[in-house]
């Protein structure tokens, strides 16, 4: 990176600020003199520095602070210091540390990162979006903050999910700094005490909606492709009458994906896949029950779907073998207000009407009994509706049973792990959203996996970024969950993890992304050939250290 910044103006953009690792040569070259400490230290031994501070905070929002603000006064030395002890960061920058530094969003606040785009200024799109002053942006993460992992409306709070993400996508999937954008779509907030709120940062009105919502997401849309035509776009969080909708809106015009629905349905499709091999059987063997009938469920079955059929069943039959259970039970036909992505999820109505209870619903616990799932997947964002009725019901007809209870952050998980492996009596092969610390049961040590988003949305920027993708597929999606299923310990080796370790995940991210990038490729998506990816995907990939230059 080249730079005609000198002195205070240098030390002062995180991107080129290298603090005192400047050497006696560039000091005196770009006007440092004075500027800073005499010692001249390595990387290395800022990184050193920085962890024993990190080392001093006594709570986990204080590191998530401590962390922020780092980046935002040396991103090279963020990032080495969070690739260096991924697995203890990783937490601290994203889920589940993130949810809290989203809703104190506004009392952290220190320094301006990405672009904040209120529905305010609609008229000046384009030029909000070239005062971030870079040309080559690859990729951006948006969110409008409606639905803030299982937290609800964060406003403008919720530019904490972009920036977090954006951290991921550089220190495990090798996507250069300068090439992010966390991006806010502020067009309000119904969260009366964030309006109450007299240091809240964003815009203070109730969030627009209808046609004015959707006018103010396709000017954000058109200035990116007249600003930045070829950026990969992420949609992060929005609220579930906008997620599917937008997506199916804007999915063809540029390259984009929803994480929520695509990103979630790949890691754990990935993961189910793992988990299934495991056990010495196939998808298209299963049975399952999906808690959560919103974007992340829907994204989930019909990508399971997809997959049963690429293993010989018809669409059919493998819509036969997948309940999906909402508010109001099971999904069926019957259902007068089902949404457009539920219908093709839902069962007749005459094959599952005996199973209903005295209410008329047909609850959990009625489809466990009834279906026989061999795998049950929550996404509800409700804490501890896997009851142990509905685990031991399950348990009584699954040999192995799969459990992922998903839903973010781990107050919202569905059961906690160390319950379902004792309900299960050991039997059951786990994954949660969020991290989980490992425990002992009946002298048995289990490794819980993240099914973490992490896994695969890297790897899809890296895939974008090495092979030149314009458009990103649902094939391209499953083509990198079969890949991360392939680096499963517990595939490999009928034992272990589902997933591999979190610092394993930047060579994981190159193998999913090098699959990812593959299909584009095949799809014709791509702007290079099969031969060329490897070496594409290495000249992408960044590392954090100080060019030598």
């Amino acid at each position: 990176m080249s730079t005609q910044l000198r002195g205070r103006d240098l030390i002062d953009d995180p991107l080129y600020n290298r603090g005192t690792a400047f050497s006696e040569e560039q000091r005196a070259k770009l006007n440092l003199y004075g500027l800073l400490p005499t010692e001249v230290e390595t990387l290395e031994q800022q990184a050193s520095r920085a962890y024993e501070a990190y080392g001093t905070k006594t709570t986990d929002l204080e590191r998530h602070i401590y962390l922020r603000a780092l980046q935002d006064t040396n991103e090279t030395l963020f990032y080495r210091l969070v690739v260096d002890h991924l697995k203890e960061m990783m937490p601290i920058i994203y889920t589940p540390v993130v949810g809290e530094a989203c809703q104190q969003f506004s009392e952290i606040y220190r320094r301006p990162r990405g672009l904040f785009l209120p529905l305010l200024h609609r008229d000046r799109m384009v030029e909000m979006l070239r005062n971030h002053d870079r040309e080559d942006v690859l990729a951006i993460v948006v969110t409008d903050g409606e639905r803030i992992l299982g937290l609800g409306d964060q406003g403008a709070g919720g530019m904490g999910i972009p920036i977090g993400k954006l951290s991921l996508y550089v220190s495990c999937g090798g996507i250069h700094p300068a090439r992010t954008l966390p991006v806010m779509l502020d067009v309000g907030t119904n969260n009366q005490r964030l309006l109450d709120d007299p240091h809240y940062i964003g815009s203070r009105h109730e969030r627009a909606s209808g046609d004015e919502y959707l006018a103010f997401v396709d000017t954000f849309i058109e200035g990116v492709q007249e600003v930045w035509p070829t950026a990969l776009v992420q949609f992060e969080d929005f609220a579930l009458p906008h997620a599917n909708p937008l997506l199916a809106r804007y999915r063809d015009r540029l390259c984009m994906f929803n994480d929520d629905i695509q990103g979630t349905a790949a890691v754990a499709l990935g993961t189910l896949l793992g988990a299934v091999r495991s056990t010495g059987s196939t998808l298209a063997e299963q049975t399952v029950t999906l808690l959560g009938g919103g974007s992340a469920g829907s994204g989930i079955a019909e990508q399971i779907v997809a997959a049963m059929a690429e293993e010989g069943l018809t669409e059919a039959e493998a819509r036969a073998r997948v309940f999906v259970v909402d508010r109001a039970g099971l999904l069926h036909d019957g259902m007068e207000d089902l949404l457009p992505f539920q219908q093709p999820l839902a069962q007749a109505r005459e094959r599952v009407a005996s199973w209903a209870g005295k209410g008329g619903e047909i609850s959990l616990l009625d489809v466990v009994k009834n279906a026989s799932p061999s795998i049950l997947v929550g996404v509800s964002g409700q804490p501890g509706l896997f009851t142990e009725d509905v685990i031991r019901a399950m348990a009584a007809g699954a040999k192995r049973p799969i459990i992922f209870p998903l839903s973010n952050p781990n107050s919202r998980m569905e059961a906690h792990p160390r319950d379902l492996i004792e309900w299960t009596d050991g039997r059951a092969l786990v994954a949660t959203g969020s991290p989980v610390e490992a425990f002992e049961f009946r002298g048995q040590n289990f490794q819980i996996a993240q099914c973490n988003n992490t896994y695969v949305f890297p790897a899809v920027g890296l895939a974008v970024a090495a092979a030149g993708a314009r458009r990103v597929t649902d094939e391209m999606m499953r083509a990198g969950a079969r890949a991360l299923a392939e680096q499963s310990p517990a595939a490999a080796r009928k034992g272990g993890a589902l997933l591999p370790a979190i610092h394993e995940i930047r060579n994981v991210t190159r193998e999913v992304a090098r699959a990812i990038a593959l299909e584009a490729i095949d799809e014709g998506h791509a702007v290079c050939s099969a031969e060329e990816i490897d070496g594409r995907i290495d000249a992408t990939f960044w590392e954090p250290s100080y060019p030598t230059a």
